[in-house]
């Protein structure tokens, strides 16, 4: 077994100097360039492969190539493409006016309510002070307080609606009989009953009696 004479001498870590800007700009130019060139031989390598062929538009003139450039391009092209109907903004916040009292009647907290008219109302005042789109903007902000009481009076009265129908729903009492709403039974000799308990209770004395007629066997 070796002892600490035999092994080699650590050598104490030296730090690199420091590269100069020349240096250092040099060294990044010739990563730039190896990765160029590695970028040139996947494409090589892809066009061998035939992985570039038979891709659509392949052949044909690049589209809007005579146009200004647009920062918005790949925006209309998305509209254009998927047949998007994009309303001018006046518009938009019409509409959005028009249905914002169903969307709120599908909130079940005030919070969530109020969220929704004070978003709708930063809407409508940023497009009242940005520039004029489409039709003259008429739509208004929404009073809060006024919204949220109305949008209140509607839920209690849809809960008062539906507290009313429940009553009105036939019930059974707790010992089972039926109430004034259940289906009228029939007749036994059409051998139907109209309750899962008289159908129970008819099992019972069958084999109740079927039961007797043994034991007297």
């Amino acid at each position: 077994m070796p002892t600490s004479e035999d092994r080699p001498e650590e050598r104490p870590e030296t730090e690199a100097p420091p590269l100069s800007d020349a240096a250092s700009k040099a060294a990044a130019a010739a990563r730039i360039e190896n990765q160029a060139k590695w970028v040139d031989l996947q494409v090589q390598q892809s066009i061998q492969r035939g992985e570039f062929d038979d891709l659509p538009g392949a052949g044909k003139p690049i589209k809007n190539l005579d146009r200004d450039h647009d920062p918005d391009w790949w925006v209309k092209q998305l509209v254009e493409r998927e047949r998007i109907v994009v309303l001018p903004r006046s518009v938009q916040l019409r509409k959005d006016d028009a249905e914002l009292d169903d969307l709120l009647d599908t909130q079940t907290t005030e919070d969530g309510a109020r969220r929704i008219i004070e978003e709708f109302n930063e809407r409508v005042i940023a497009a009242r002070y940005g520039a004029p789109e489409g039709p003259p903007l008429i739509t208004m902000p929404r009073d809060v307080d006024a919204t949220l009481d109305a949008w209140r009076d509607r839920r209690a009265a849809r809960v008062a609606a539906a507290k009313e129908v429940r009553s009105r729903q036939p019930r059974n009492d707790p010992g089972g009989a039926a109430t004034e709403h259940s289906i009228p039974e029939k007749s036994i000799s059409d051998g139907e009953w109209t309750t899962r308990r008289q159908k129970s209770t008819l099992r019972r004395q069958i084999l109740t009696s079927r039961r007797c007629e043994n034991r007297c066997r």
